[in-house]
């Protein structure tokens, strides 16, 4: 079976995992890259996003509206990491991109560090509102991201690409 694993990175997180699927999938014919990769000749293909203010990213949304006929799986990386709840409303906002035509297999998210751009704005609306909470615990949720993905993700990617090709051969 011919695989593509492709995603859009901007701080190494999507591209860790993309790295450990890639591993797990060692033994098929892989396609690895960016979102410029041709992945025509694919029969499964993994497509792995950042989050950009909750959803995708751009350049992920229209390859995943250029794709037809095919068994998708997704995954991504996250700042914020709480819940399961939070990635399954990510995943759902992606999965509307996704044309009719794919079958879709699944999803894997896990937290992400964060850019320190982001602490430092947070360090900043907290010093002009210092009575908010949920500011509070965005800074706390920073600190928290600073060491993901980590081998537990890395694991869980894995294992999460073991079951996609389970289900496809």
């Amino acid at each position: 079976m011919k695989i593509a694993i492709i995603y859009d990175s901007i701080t190494g997180n999507t591209k860790k995992i993309a790295e450990a699927i890639k591993e797990e999938c060692r033994n098929q014919d892989i396609i690895f890259g960016d979102m410029q990769t041709n992945v025509n000749e694919a029969e499964l293909i993994f497509i792995g996003t950042w989050t950009d203010k909750g959803n995708c990213s751009q350049k992920v949304k229209e390859k995943l509206e250029s794709i037809q006929n095919k068994k998708i799986a997704i995954f991504g990386t996250a700042g914020f990491g709480g819940s399961e709840e939070y990635f399954n409303n990510l995943y759902q906002r992606v999965k509307a991109c996704i044309p009719k035509t794919n079958e879709i297999l699944g999803y894997f998210y896990c937290q992400g560090k964060m850019p320190l751009s982001v602490k430092d704005r947070y360090v900043k609306m907290i010093t002009e509102h210092p009575e908010d909470k949920k500011l509070q615990v965005s800074l706390e949720n920073f600190e928290k991201a600073l060491s993901h993905p980590d081998e537990t993700d890395v694991e869980n990617a894995k294992s999460f690409a073991r079951n996609i090709i389970k289900r496809c051969v």
